[in-house]
């Protein structure tokens, strides 16, 4: 995978930028679950927006995402940290919605906007910190924007796209979040709001294949000052002996239950869509680890 994300400073750093592009990562998950279109592109936008906010983390923080507007597709869930490791998955992999009036994938109905969007910061101690608002359109992008004013009091602009082939792969993928430092003149944020919506595309330089930083420098002219660069790829945490574990942990009593009745046990992550059989000798062999 070639996904990476960049960190960038404006305005004599009263402005902080991010910049993705992760087209092979969200293809991954579209593979993986066989997501048609509409679901592709809304667990596309919300990955993409997580993986930006989790730029904001330290170190060995995780930060997960849930949104659940009432539409078609049902939950988006996304699971992101520090080192650029994201998977996520949608309920409803296989929802449709007719194109809106300019002929386009409707996220916003397929997504429902009458939901909520939570987001669970973990630290190294997993002491948690929980926040959610409204939806404010199922649109995603504007969504966690309105996030970060309304829980995390950082006025921002957020952009998120993901575009898809005819053959229903994602072609492209990619986003941006750009936020005032404190102190700074909400009016920056205004003027570079007003400045994106007149002239920037971001679906046109994912199709022009432009890089983070080039997405940057389109948003918010040359003058930047880059701070680093991070792969970004999806990654899940699941594992054979994770799920033995969780097995063992049920006790004697349901193990034995899962032997005499359906003679082995099946586990399916959800996130990455893969499955774990353990047959009939794999549960007498956890038995014997059970207390």
């Amino acid at each position: 995978m070639n996904d990476y994300l960049v960190k960038a400073a404006a305005y004599n750093y009263q402005v902080r930028a991010f910049a993705v592009v992760m087209t092979d990562t969200i293809e991954e998950v579209r593979r993986r679950h066989d997501l048609l279109p509409i679901a592709a592109t809304a667990i596309g936008r919300a990955m993409t927006a997580t993986v930006l906010m989790s730029t904001m983390l330290k170190g060995n923080d995780q930060i997960s995402v849930t949104i659940n507007g009432g539409g078609p597709v049902g939950s988006l869930l996304i699971d992101a940290n520090t080192t650029g490791d994201v998977r996520g998955y949608v309920t409803n992999p296989k929802a449709y919605v007719d194109l809106n009036d300019d002929n386009q994938l409707d996220i916003g109905t397929a997504v429902g906007p009458y939901g909520s969007l939570s987001v669970t910061r973990r630290n190294g101690n997993n002491m948690p910190f929980i926040g959610q608002v409204p939806l404010v359109s199922g649109e995603i992008g504007d969504d966690f924007t309105s996030y970060l004013l309304t829980s995390e009091q950082i006025p921002s602009s957020v952009g998120v796209s993901t575009l898809i082939a005819q053959d229903f792969s994602v072609s492209q993928a990619g986003g941006f979040i750009i936020q005032l430092m404190p102190g700074t003149d909400v009016k920056i944020i205004e003027e570079i709001e007003a400045h994106i919506a007149e002239n920037i595309s971001l679906t046109n330089m994912l199709q022009q294949q432009k890089t983070p930083l080039e997405i940057l420098q389109g948003i918010l002219g040359e003058d930047l000052d880059f701070l680093e660069e991070m792969p970004v790829q999806f990654k899940c945490e699941c594992s054979r002996e994770r799920i033995a574990n969780a097995i063992i942990s049920l006790g004697r009593v349901e193990i034995e239950d899962m032997i005499e009745v359906d003679g082995q046990a099946n586990a399916e992550c959800h996130f990455c869509n893969e499955n774990y059989l353990f047959t009939k000798d794999d549960l007498k062999q956890l038995l014997a680890q059970a207390k």
